[in-house]
């Protein structure tokens, strides 16, 4: 969902191949977040990416997310050390490819996916109740950061 806010460069056919329907508004994204130093780094990274890399990225991010469902179907605790281990995964995932993310803005990141109904429904979409493990677990994972 990360790259869907970063004004990824593809074109309209593209984008649908690698990211499916749920394209969020480029200008949208730019309202939200194109003040920010994260949004300056995110588009100097991503201003060099191609299809290639978009869907090396993207199966990336989507094996982060398998083993976060599979934890949440296995009763793993969000506040266990497996959950949080995935929590930085998904942090380190963007920080490798979008901006340097510090805990405290991940923690940021989960409270966005259950205020935004988009993020929500993304995490939905692949298991009811990824969205509150996923941002559970990056708050928590904060605490052992701190």
């Amino acid at each position: 969902m990360e790259a869907r806010q970063m004004g990824i460069s593809l074109t309209p056919e593209e984008r649908f191949e690698v990211f499916g329907e749920n394209w969020v508004d480029e200008h949208e994204a730019y309202e939200r977040w194109g003040e920010t130093e994260a949004w300056a780094q995110s588009q100097r990274r991503t201003a060099t990416y191609d299809k290639q890399a978009w869907l090396a990225i993207k199966a990336d991010a989507d094996d982060v997310e398998r083993r976060l469902t599979a934890a949440l179907a296995d009763g793993v605790p969000a506040a266990s050390e497996q959950a949080m281990d995935l929590a930085e995964e998904h942090r380190a995932h963007i920080g490798r490819y979008f901006y340097d993310c510090s805990p405290e803005m991940h923690a940021g990141l989960g409270r966005m996916y259950l205020e935004d109904e988009r993020f929500t429904a993304h995490y939905e979409r692949i298991a009811p109740g990824l969205a509150q493990y996923v941002s559970t677990a990056q708050a928590n994972a904060v605490r052992l950061s701190g």
